[in-house]
Formats: structure tokens, C-alpha cells, sequence
């Protein structure tokens, strides 16, 4: 085990941004919250967004009725916005191949903690039609119940993938039912990461339908052709696709 693997994030790292997080949804931008009723009150939760622009994590983050630790491209980790990033005690991911990373997230898991992830792995349409197996292999590994959450406004129509939304944008994150994953009698690792993955992927892509259908907030277009080749390259290089 690596020391990164070892060391969990301070517990009070996430006291002074929850209220940024709640600023940012609430007075910089106009965010509509529903599901947090659905959210476990107490134990270890994975937290599965889609992904479709670079404001997903933060908003997510704020809306939640829980704090939790996301995952994030170690990229982000430089100059003040890495060190806000490690004050706020999220994980950095090191996208060439990052299994340290997984193996922390697991015990923030099993210290009874809560856990983002978004899982298709670059920003994109936000269907949520292809997703890594870090998720897959954390929910069988730490038993936490997965919450699929649809995040809708933070990116529309034609938007480049580096769009700052304008104040005042309306956004919609919405929780869905928590799904618990376990590995079934008599079946591999490799068939049981491949069953997860897929329930997973089903219950995102499902709920992100069902959000943008009852709040009349759609997706970016789905054939903008930046996102798509963007989206289905970077996920397939993914490093948490390949953990086993």
C-alpha cells in the first residue's frame, strides 16, 4: 500500500466548503435540487455523476445533503485552484494509471465516508452511454451503496467543453435511488466488475433521462462533434477502466 493510499483526507477539510459549495448553487447560480431524501443519512455512499462540464464536481458537491471526497484529475492539483483542491480534501486521480487512488477512495469508504466519482471519465454529452470501472470496482470492493446523480445546466447546446456558465444560470442537479452492488455466488471478478459496471451505467443513464424529462432541462447537443469524439477517446483511456 502507498502512503497516498494510507493517508485519509482530514474530516474537517470539508467544514469550510461545504458553505462555498452552497454559494456557488445558490447565489452565483440558480440550482434546483431534488432526490436528497434518497441519499443514506449515515454510513458510506458512492456518488455517481454525469459529466459535462468542469463545474459538475463543485455543484454536485454543494447540492449534496452529505460532504464528500471527489475524484479529480491530478492535473487540477497545481497553483492555488490544487491547493483549494487538497484544503477541501478531494482526491487527486493520475489518469496514466492510478490504482493508489482507488485504493484511497476505498477507505474513505470504509471510514464510513462518502465518495464522487464521474464516471464516463472526461466531460462529454452527460448521457452517460459509456462509464469507467473505478465506480464498479468500488462498490463491490466497500459494499457502499451507489447514488446516480444528473446533473443538468452546467453546459448547453453548442457550449465548448470550456465554457465558464454566465451567473445566474439555472441548474438542476437531481439524486436517484442508491443502488447496492455485491458479487454473486460462483462468479468471477472479471464478470462481476462487467455486471457492475453495466447496472451502474443503466441506473446514470436512466436517471439522467428521468431528471431531463421532469425538469424540462435537456443535455448539450448530443451531436456536437467535439464532445462526442472528445468524450468516447478520453474514456477509453481511462485509467480506471483498466482495474481489476
Amino acid at each position: 500500500m502507498t502512503d497516498r493510499a494510507a493517508r485519509l483526507p482530514s474530516g474537517w477539510t470539508m467544514t469550510w466548503s461545504r458553505p462555498v459549495g452552497w454559494v456557488l448553487n445558490h447565489l452565483v447560480y440558480r440550482t434546483s435540487i431534488t432526490g436528497r431524501d434518497n441519499v443514506p443519512s449515515g454510513g458510506p455512499v458512492i456518488f455517481a455523476g454525469n459529466h459535462i462540464s468542469f463545474l459538475d464536481g463543485p455543484v454536485m458537491f454543494g447540492a449534496s445533503p452529505r460532504p464528500m471526497h471527489i475524484l479529480v484529475k491530478q492535473e487540477m492539483f497545481k497553483g492555488f485552484l490544487g491547493r483549494v483542491l487538497r484544503a477541501s480534501g478531494q482526491v487527486p486521480v493520475d489518469r496514466s494509471g492510478d490504482r493508489a487512488a482507488l485504493l484511497l477512495s476505498k477507505h474513505v469508504l470504509d471510514a464510513g465516508r462518502c465518495v464522487g466519482i464521474l464516471p464516463e471519465g472526461s466531460r462529454g454529452s452527460g448521457q452517460a452511454t459509456d462509464i469507467n470501472n473505478g465506480v464498479a470496482w468500488l462498490a463491490l470492493n466497500s459494499g457502499a451503496p451507489v447514488v446516480p446523480v444528473a446533473i443538468l445546466g452546467t453546459r448547453t447546446g453548442s457550449e465548448h467543453l470550456d465554457t465558464v456558465p454566465r451567473p445566474g444560470r439555472r441548474f438542476h442537479i437531481s439524486f436517484g435511488n442508491a443502488l447496492t452492488i455485491s458479487r454473486n455466488p460462483g462468479e468471477t471478478g472479471r464478470a462481476s466488475m462487467d455486471r457492475a459496471g453495466m447496472e451502474i451505467r443503466a441506473a446514470l443513464a436512466g436517471h439522467v433521462q428521468d431528471a431531463i424529462q421532469h425538469s424540462g432541462q435537456p443535455l448539450p447537443h448530443a451531436d456536437f462533434p467535439h464532445e462526442f469524439h472528445s468524450s468516447s477517446r478520453d474514456a477509453g483511456r481511462s485509467p480506471l477502466r483498466k482495474v481489476q
